[in-house]
């Protein structure tokens, strides 16, 4: 997403950056699934998927609201919006459309019940900005809700020199590109400063043994490997050998290791602003 100051967007897009969002989605739907449970999205509601990528969760929440409601999703990569609006079309889905724009283009008239964003905050450099341009999007009495990382809880079984490099190293690229990789711990003060009433907060890890989970952090070393060069991070060969034996621990059936900590927080718009 565009964001409220000058920042480098570090995961990789377009269609490669869409097949790895589907592995993040089917390792985060159940948690999405009960997040958007707890803040109990009705039926012909409005919402705001900020940041949709390819559209899981605009498709998710449009299935909840049903034909009486819609969902707008918006995001800044042209070529996942129209992969997004394909995929909408091809299950049916004609209450969810997809914009493109980035967090300071929001509209600020309170035209929506709900807004979502996840792992947008964290790649930010003013997160608190950019809660309060969600915000802005939501009438009185609505909900913002938000997931995000917190970096911490790493384990791999048996031990994984790729996967202690990787882990390393995603903080660093995620700071040269202006973002927080440990936002999730910050985000109910957020919340709060922002002004949010009735304040909810759960926290999930994903951790397993099976293939999406393993898979979803060689993909996401992955989708940094450009910018980690760019930024003189490490080096095309070094990242190169790395990924080979992060596909490995992927493939073996003997491995188990952990994503970050997900944090999950929600608020209601006070009705005073």
């Amino acid at each position: 997403m565009a964001t409220t100051s000058p920042s480098v967007y570090i995961i990789r897009g377009g269609v490669a950056g869409r097949e790895r969002l589907r592995v993040l989605s089917r390792v985060m739907g159940p948690m999405t699934a009960r997040l958007l449970e707890r803040i109990g999205v009705a039926p012909g509601a409005r919402c705001l998927d900020v940041g949709c990528g390819g559209g899981d969760v605009a498709m998710a929440l449009a299935r909840l609201v049903g034909p009486d409601g819609a969902v707008v999703g918006v995001d800044i990569d042209e070529v996942k919006l129209e992969l997004a609006r394909y995929e909408a079309a091809d299950a049916g889905l004609g209450n969810v459309a997809y914009r493109h724009a980035g967090i300071d283009e929001l509209p600020s008239d309170g035209a929506y019940d709900v807004a979502y964003a996840r792992f947008l905050l964290s790649h930010l450099p003013d997160p608190a900005a950019a809660l309060g341009r969600l915000a802005g999007a939501v009438r009185p009495g609505g909900v913002v809700a938000v997931q995000d990382i917190d970096y911490v809880g790493a384990f791999c079984h048996p031990p994984s020199r790729a996967y202690d490099a990787a882990w390393e190293l995603y903080p660093r690229v995620a700071a040269y590109g202006g973002g927080d990789a440990w936002l999730g711990r910050r985000l109910p003060a957020l919340f709060a400063d922002a002004g949010f009433e009735a304040i909810g907060v759960n926290v999930e890890q994903p951790v397993g043994n099976d293939g999406d989970v393993k898979l979803l952090t060689a993909l996401t070393f992955e989708s940094i490997a450009d910018t980690a060069v760019a930024a003189g991070l490490a080096n095309a060969g070094e990242l190169d050998e790395l990924m080979h034996e992060l596909h490995s621990v992927a493939a073996r059936p003997d491995t188990v290791l952990s994503l970050p900590r997900m944090v999950q927080v929600w608020g209601r718009v006070p009705a005073a602003r």
